[in-house]
C-alpha cells in the first residue's frame, strides 16, 4: 500500500472521530445546527477521500460526484461559520450579563453594607450616648458635694473615662457612617477625615480638590470615600511614608480621585495575590463601572487613580433633591440635637 493511500485512511479515521465528538455536542448548546452541519460535512469528507482511495485501486468515479461532495462540504461549512458566528454572539451576550449581575450583586452588598453602618451608627450616637452623657451630668453634680480628697480623686477619674468613652463612641459612629459625608458631600468628608488622621499622625497628608460644595448621587460618594479611606490606611499601616497626596476633581464626565504616597512601594502582583485590600477597592469602584489603577514599585512609592463616570444614574445633585441625602441631613439635625459633646 503506498503511502498517500495511508495518509488517506489516516484522514478518513480522524475525520470520522471528529463526527463522533460533533455528535455528542449536538445536545450540549443551543445551537444544534452548527454542529448538525459539522457531521454532514465531516461525513462527506471522509465519502471524498473513500472515492480517492477508489480512484487509486483503479475503479472510475464520475466527476460530477466529486463536484456534488464539494459543493455539499462547502455549503455546510458556511453554515457552521454562520452558527458559530451566532454561537460567539450568545457566549458574549451571557459574558455581559453575568458581569452586570455580578456589578449588581456587589452593588447591593455595598449598600446592603452602608445601610447596617448607618443604623449601627444611629444606635450608638442616638442610644448610648445620651446614657453617657446622663451619666456624666450625674457626676458632674456630685461635684458641688462635700467630698474626701480620695472621693473627689474617684470622682474626677470617673468624669475622665466617660468622657474618653463619649470620644470613643463619637470616632466610631463617625467611621461607620460619617455624618459630614452624608450631610455635607465628597470634599467635606474626606477632608474631615484627614484633618481628623492629621491630628495624630506623623505623616504629611495634603488634599486638593476643586468640587467645592458639589453633590453626587450617593453610592458614588460613600464607595470614593471608602476607597480613599481604604488607600490612606493601607499607606499609613505599611508603606512607611511621611507624605501622601490627594487630588479629587472632575474631568470631563468623570469623577477622578489621584493619589500618591513616598512610601516603600510594593509589587503589586504580589500584594493583589496575597491580601483583599487591593480587590476589595476594585470592587467596590467596579460596582460603579470605574475604573482602578495602581503602580508601584519597592523603593518608588505608590501611585493610584480612580476614575468614575457621574452622568445619567451618577449625576452631580446641588439642589438637595436627592432623597438619600435629605434623609442623611435629617438625621444630621437630630443627633445635632441629641449631641453627646
Amino acid at each position: 500500500m503506498r503511502a498517500v493511500e495511508i495518509l488517506m485512511i489516516v484522514s478518513i479515521v480522524l475525520q470520522l472521530l471528529a463526527m463522533v465528538i460533533a455528535l455528542l455536542l449536538v445536545n450540549k448548546t443551543k445551537f444544534k445546527a452548527l454542529w448538525v452541519c459539522c457531521i454532514i460535512a465531516l461525513v462527506l469528507l471522509s465519502v471524498e477521500r473513500f472515492l480517492q482511495l477508489r480512484i487509486f485501486a483503479g475503479f472510475e468515479v464520475s466527476d460530477l460526484a466529486f463536484a456534488w461532495v464539494g459543493i455539499v462540504v462547502s455549503l455546510s461549512f458556511s453554515i457552521c461559520v454562520v452558527c458559530a458566528r451566532f454561537l460567539v454572539n450568545h457566549v458574549d451576550n451571557v459574558n455581559l450579563e453575568r458581569r452586570i449581575l455580578e456589578n449588581r450583586l456587589m452593588t447591593a452588598v455595598l449598600r446592603t453594607e452602608e445601610r447596617s453602618r448607618a443604623s449601627f451608627s444611629r444606635e450608638l450616637h442616638d442610644g448610648l450616648g445620651p446614657l453617657l452623657s446622663s451619666a456624666k451630668m450625674s457626676l458632674s453634680a456630685l461635684q458641688r458635694a462635700e467630698l474626701s480628697d480620695k472621693d473627689r480623686v474617684v470622682l474626677q477619674n470617673s468624669t475622665a473615662a466617660i468622657d474618653e468613652a463619649i470620644r470613643s463612641l463619637r470616632e466610631i459612629s463617625n467611621n461607620l457612617s460619617p455624618h459630614i459625608l452624608n450631610n455635607f458631600g465628597l470634599a467635606r468628608g474626606i477632608k474631615n477625615f484627614v484633618d481628623r488622621l492629621g491630628a495624630v499622625r506623623d505623616t504629611h497628608i495634603t488634599f486638593r480638590t476643586t468640587l467645592g460644595e458639589q453633590r453626587f448621587d450617593s453610592n458614588i460618594e460613600v464607595i470614593i470615600y471608602r476607597v480613599v479611606c481604604e488607600l490612606i490606611n493601607n499607606s499609613l499601616k505599611h508603606a512607611s511614608c511621611t507624605e501622601i497626596e490627594i487630588t479629587l476633581r472632575l474631568g470631563g464626565k468623570h469623577l477622578i480621585v489621584d493619589y500618591r504616597d513616598n512610601g516603600c512601594g510594593f509589587s503589586v502582583r504580589d500584594v493583589e495575590n496575597r491580601g483583599m485590600g487591593l480587590s476589595n477597592i476594585r470592587s467596590r469602584v467596579s460596582s460603579l463601572n470605574g475604573r482602578f489603577t495602581i503602580t508601584s514599585r519597592p523603593g518608588e512609592g505608590m501611585q493610584a487613580k480612580v476614575s468614575v463616570a457621574i452622568d445619567g444614574s451618577a449625576a452631580i445633585s446641588t439642589d438637595g433633591d436627592n432623597e438619600t441625602h435629605n434623609e442623611a441631613r435629617r438625621n444630621g439635625k437630630k443627633r445635632g440635637k441629641n449631641s453627646t459633646r
